[in-house]
C-alpha cells in the first residue's frame, strides 16, 4: 500500500495539553492527515463514536479519565487502531497499553518524523490486514457507499442519512458477512451506556432499510438474525460466484 491513500486518513489526537495537540496538528496536517482533537477522556469517546476517525493518538496521562480506561472504553464500542502517546518510558506501561489493545506505543519527547512513520505503519498494517471500507464500495448496481466521503447512493441519487443512521451503517458493513449483536451495536453508535435499549437498534434499522432497501418488509442489504442481531450482505463474497449462498450466520 503506498502513501497516496493513506495520507488524507482522519486522525483523533487526545491529549490535555494544547500545545501538544498543536505540535502533532501541525505536523499531521503537513503529511496530509486530517486531525481533528480531544482535550480529555469524555470528549475523546464522543469523537470516537460520533466522528469516526482512521485513527487516535491517546495520551496516558490526563485530568479526567486516564489513557489507560479510555482506551479499555474505546475498545468497547470501536476496533479504531490506538497509538498511546506518554512521557513515561516505563516498559509497565507500554505492555499495559498493548494489553489492553493498544496497536503501538510512543514515549515523549518524538520527532515529527517518527510520528508520522509510526502513524503510517500502524495505518498500513491495521488496514491491509482488515481490507476495510475506505474509497467508493459498489454493493452492488444499486447501492455505493462512500464512508471517505459520508455518501450514499441508491439507484444513482444521493441519499441523505442522519448521523445515527450513517453510524450504523458504517458499522454494519465494516463486519458485512458477520452478524452483530445488538448490544455491539448499541455500544459502537450509541454509546455502552445504552446497552440496555434494544428498541434503539430495531428503530434506526427500520429508518435504514425504508432509505436503502428496494422492499423495505423483505431486505436484501441488512439481514435480521432472530434473537442475535443484525447482519449486512457480504457483498464481497458475493463478487465470487462460488461462494454465493454461503454467508456467515
Amino acid at each position: 500500500m503506498t502513501d497516496a491513500p493513506i495520507r488524507d486518513r482522519h486522525i483523533l489526537v487526545v491529549d490535555d495539553e494544547e500545545r501538544m495537540v498543536r505540535f502533532i496538528r501541525l505536523n499531521l496536517e503537513h503529511d496530509g492527515f486530517r486531525v481533528s482533537e480531544a482535550f480529555n477522556g469524555t470528549q475523546a469517546i464522543e469523537k470516537v463514536r460520533n466522528n469516526l476517525p482512521d485513527l487516535v493518538l491517546l495520551d496516558v496521562m490526563m485530568p479526567d479519565i486516564d489513557g489507560f480506561e479510555v482506551l479499555k472504553i474505546i475498545r468497547e464500542v470501536s476496533q479504531v487502531p490506538v497509538i498511546m502517546l506518554t512521557a513515561k518510558g516505563e516498559e509497565d506501561d507500554r505492555v499495559r497499553g498493548l494489553e489492553l489493545g493498544a496497536d503501538d506505543y510512543i514515549t515523549k519527547p518524538f520527532s515529527p518524523r517518527e510520528l508520522t512513520s509510526r502513524v503510517r505503519a500502524v495505518l498500513r498494517r491495521t488496514e491491509s490486514a482488515a481490507g476495510q471500507t475506505h474509497g467508493l464500495i459498489e454493493v452492488d448496481d444499486r447501492l455505493k457507499l462512500d464512508f471517505d466521503r459520508r455518501e450514499v447512493w441508491v439507484d444513482g441519487k444521493l441519499v441523505q442519512l442522519r448521523p445515527t443512521e450513517y453510524r450504523l451503517l458504517y458499522h454494519l458493513v465494516q463486519n458485512a458477512g458477520w452478524v452483530v449483536t445488538h448490544d455491539q451495536l448499541l455500544a459502537k453508535v450509541w454509546g455502552y451506556e445504552y446497552r440496555d435499549e434494544p428498541h434503539y437498534v430495531r428503530l434506526y434499522i427500520n429508518y435504514l432499510r425504508k432509505k436503502l432497501e428496494e422492499d423495505p418488509s423483505n431486505p436484501k442489504y441488512i439481514l435480521t438474525e432472530r434473537g442475535v442481531g443484525y447482519r449486512f450482505v457480504d457483498f464481497r463474497r458475493q463478487k465470487n460466484p462460488e461462494s454465493e449462498g454461503s454467508a456467515q450466520s
